[in-house]
């Protein structure tokens, strides 16, 4: 049997570009997202000879998410990595009645992401070992003025992750975070600049890289990523708050 990859909000933008990217390097799948009938398009779109299984889930649903992960990983044998990868982008501010936005951003893209890791640090453990890949994002190296809440968590979630490292690696679980900057994807179309964009097959390809090193953190791409987000630190709050975007 192949090793296998579950790969949480897997229906579009970076989990559909990884899917096809581990699936053409011979990885079975477990796939999960909100919308079941574009994972089976998905499924179906796939032209690898290795399983495919798929499961609908909202990572909000939090009770939810370990009997999906471990449905997934029932169905497909030994799992190799999970990436907690589900998340949405919301421009929201405070005192203009949007906070029911806020709340949906932390609970998917933080709480979500880390039901996904707990439930697969549990799977893992019991196989003896594996690897937890978290998507974050280089608007979490510091606050965004269009998106406040994705910023926050993104940052909290790095911060999880790092925190987390030192014990799962007694476990011999690798922890991955991964920091895309701007990827093609429906969840950033609607930005007027979006610098250094790249592709999400690139972006897979890159992503998917970093996680079979198991580096520990990376932007996507690394150049120029690397430099800027060390760059953003070095900016005054004063002046930050005037051109972050």
């Amino acid at each position: 049997m192949p090793e296998s990859v579950l790969i949480t909000g897997a229906s579009t933008g970076i989990g559909r570009a990884m899917a096809f990217e581990f699936s053409r390097r011979g990885y079975a799948l477990g796939l999960c997202a909100r919308r079941l009938e574009m994972l089976e398009t998905l499924r179906d779109e796939l032209s690898s000879e290795n399983p495919v299984a798929i499961a609908r889930i909202d990572v909000a649903e939090l009770e939810r998410v370990p009997d999906v992960l471990d449905k997934l990983a029932d169905e497909l044998g030994e799992v190799k990595i999970v990436i907690a990868n589900a998340g949405v982008g919301e421009r929201s501010y405070p005192g203009e009645g949007t906070f029911h936005l806020d709340r949906k951003v932390i609970e998917i893209n933080l709480l979500g992401a880390m039901a996904t890791i707990d439930a697969g640090a549990e799977i893992l453990k019991k196989q003896g070992g594996g690897q937890i890949v978290g998507i974050s994002s280089v608007a979490g190296f510091r606050g965004l003025s269009s998106t406040p809440a994705y910023s926050a968590s993104k940052a909290a979630l790095s911060t999880y992750m790092e925190g987390i490292r030192n014990h799962l690696t007694q476990h011999k679980i690798a922890v991955t975070v991964i920091n895309p900057g701007f990827i093609d994807t429906p969840i950033n179309t609607h930005r007027k600049s979006r610098p250094f964009l790249i592709s999400a097959e690139k972006g897979a390809r890159l992503m998917a890289d970093m996680i079979e090193k198991q580096v520990w953190s990376s932007t996507v791409p690394i150049w120029p990523w690397a430099i800027i987000t060390r760059a953003m630190h070095l900016i005054p709050e004063r002046f930050w708050c005037k051109i972050s975007i």
